[in-house]
């Protein structure tokens, strides 16, 4: 039995008849079963491969009649069990294409790290020659959205160390048109814009290879905020001093070759930095992930020089940095003005991840760790994707021994967080959460209280100006009240203002001032405060939700275990577990003792907004659920 996943989707019987199956959603389940290669795949993924975030309510039956109908067609040689929690399908002796080309593409950049150039070229064609078009393109718009970019980026790296083996053998002329056309399709890939620079100089384009440089730069710096990596730069020097000759680096290091640990470091120390005339040395391009600014940084003073401090230090221990704060306090902000304020000390790269999707659902650590073996140079096999284990081994032997700095922003707790660190002191890992990590020793975490009234305004006036916050000081004390200390809630209101010269500062306190209407009124843009604070909602289980939901009626006033109790209908206990979890997930704050020494509780007006418009998880909007 034959199986085709690079292209449209079939199965063909050994004497190339093609089994006829209808419908993208069953083509979509035999997709799911093969990439799963031997492991079982659940109810709950083939309903997200399926149909998305809106299954039917006769998901389970419809998945069973797809698994009877692929059973029916397949015949005895193929066998689909159900093993809890779904499906594994088992196929003795059966040919696919994605598993022929893992095993070629394998072969192909092993031959070329081992400068068997003419064979890397054959092993790396016949690979490519296995894609039939558009992978998985009968399948579901889910199943394509989730799985496609990964197997694209398999097919554009064998494409990359195809034309890599082609360059070595001379045969620039050839594939000169080739990557014209790939870098038009591709204009971030920077290896493939090296590699179109080196062909068009063994072609006698000198002035030709230099346009392709500096049309990618200015593609890098308006579509990334970044400049070229050493790759596309050593490139660009080679040109400049006449070394890409044959035998020369076309830009990039093959797939897999040993490249040296730290070419920025020594890059930057003047050591060992390509002279003039000679050929760059192959080198992985350092990463540089680090966003752009959020805009003026203002405040958090102390903070800032604390994070400076201990990213700085080198003294043989682990740096690992936690930032915590509720939803909306300026966590990310402060530490990537931290990252870049500490660049230098991490020549090796900046790395920067977020660990939840635009919804609030947390990343798997598989998924992230594809995504930095990447950005370091070590695209892992499709094989591998799914394979934890495999991710973490390849990850820390690829950080090992190099200074790099990741900021994981956004961690959800520290199971998330532990395969995703570094395997040597040498680098340092800044992580922002809502959640305190056991992880993270409370010296190296930093927790940010919410803004104080003068502060407030000093953010305010950073995004409108003085002048228009003086002129009426009542009411811009009224605004940084109503923004209850939240730094996201003051970015939206002074991004309001700003986009509206012509307002007074007192018509968007009038509309604040209505407690019924200002979350909604807390918005700009795809900026909400709303959406900010559901998202710390969503991960609470029934017990913490209705503490959170049946308490927000009461006032602002500081309050104990006890009297929550008493309004929720529980165990003092209970209760006090509950808004304990609510303080760990920055839903709620401590305020103190009481006389007889119980912990006091306090809101923030923006999440006691929110809670009360939440009386029970039924009431969320499906739009934020």
């Amino acid at each position: 039995m034959d199986f085709r996943l690079l292209g449209p989707i079939e199965a063909k019987r050994g004497s190339g008849a093609t089994i006829p199956l209808s419908g993208s959603k069953v083509h979509t389940v035999l997709a799911a079963l093969l990439l799963s290669e031997g492991r079982v795949v659940s109810d709950a993924r083939l309903s997200a491969l399926l149909w998305g975030w809106d299954p039917p309510a006769t998901a389970s039956a419809q998945i069973y009649t797809y698994m009877s109908r692929l059973r029916k067609h397949l015949g005895p040689e193929i066998e689909i069990v159900r093993r809890q929690p779904g499906y594994v399908l088992r196929a003795p002796g059966a040919w696919i294409d994605l598993t022929e080309f893992d095993r070629l593409d394998r072969l192909g950049r092993e031959a070329l790290a081992d400068r068997r150039f003419d064979e890397a070229g054959r092993l790396l064609r016949d690979a490519l020659d296995l894609w039939r078009g558009t992978a998985l393109a009968n399948a579901t718009e889910q199943m394509i959205e989730a799985e496609l970019p990964r197997l694209e980026e398999a097919r554009m790296i064998a494409l990359e160390s195809r034309i890599e083996a082609d360059l070595a053998v001379g045969r620039h002329e050839q594939v000169t048109a080739e990557l014209t056309g790939l870098v038009a399709e591709h204009p971030v890939r920077e290896r493939l814009r090296a590699q179109l620079m080196t062909a068009l100089y063994r072609c006698g384009r000198q002035a030709d290879a230099l346009h392709t440089y500096y049309e990618g730069r200015a593609v890098l710096a308006d579509q990334l905020g970044v400049d070229p990596g050493e790759a596309l730069g050593s490139t660009y020097q080679a040109v400049l001093g006449g070394g890409l000759g044959l035998g020369a680096s076309a830009g990039s290091p093959p797939a897999g070759a040993d490249a040296p640990q730290a070419p920025a470091a020594r890059g930057r120390a003047g050591s060992t930095a390509p002279a003039a005339g000679t050929a760059a040395a192959p080198s992985r391009a350092v990463p540089a992930m680090l966003p752009a600014p959020y805009g003026e940084f203002t405040g958090r003073r102390a903070e800032l020089a604390g994070l400076r401090a201990r990213l700085g230090r080198e003294d043989g221990r682990p740096r690992r940095l936690l930032i915590t704060g509720m939803a909306g306090a300026g966590k990310t902000a402060l530490a990537v003005r931290a990252a870049q304020d500490c660049a230098a000390h991490f020549p090796d790269g900046q790395l920067f991840v977020e660990l939840c999707h635009p919804d609030g659902a947390p990343k798997e650590p598989a998924e992230v760790l594809v995504r930095l073996l990447r950005a370091l140079g070590e695209p892992p096999a499709a094989s591998a994707f799914g394979d934890l284990e495999e991710l973490v081994r390849l990850y820390r032997t690829r950080t090992s021994g190099a200074r790099l700095l990741l900021v994981l922003d956004g961690a959800v707790g520290d199971r998330q967080v532990a395969p995703l660190l570094p395997g040597g002191p040498e680098s340092a890992v800044l992580i922002t959460s809502q959640e305190r990590l056991a992880r993270v020793a409370g010296a190296d975490t930093t927790a940010l209280a919410l803004v104080d009234e003068e502060e407030g305004l000093e953010l305010l006036a950073s995004l409108v100006g003085r002048g228009r916050l003086d002129a009426d000081p009542d009411a811009a004390d009224d605004l940084v009240a109503y923004c209850a200390g939240l730094p996201l809630a003051l970015h939206v209101t002074g991004a309001r203002l700003a986009a509206r010269p012509h307002w007074p500062v007192a018509r968007l306190a009038a509309r604040l001032a209505d407690p019924g209407t200002r979350l909604a009124e807390l918005s700009y843009g795809d900026v909400s405060v709303r959406e900010a604070l559901v998202h710390s909602v969503r991960r609470l289980e029934e017990p913490e939700l209705a503490a959170l939901t049946g308490l927000a009626d009461g006032d602002a006033e500081p309050f104990c275990a006890q009297y929550a109790a008493l309004v929720l209908g529980t165990a003092e206990e209970e209760a006090e577990a509950a808004l304990d979890t609510l303080v760990d997930r920055a839903l709620l704050e401590l305020s103190g003792l009481d006389s007889q020494g119980r912990p006091l509780y306090r809101w923030n007006d923006l999440v006691r907004l929110l809670a009360a418009s939440l009386t029970t998880r039924d009431a969320f909007p499906s739009a934020v659920l």
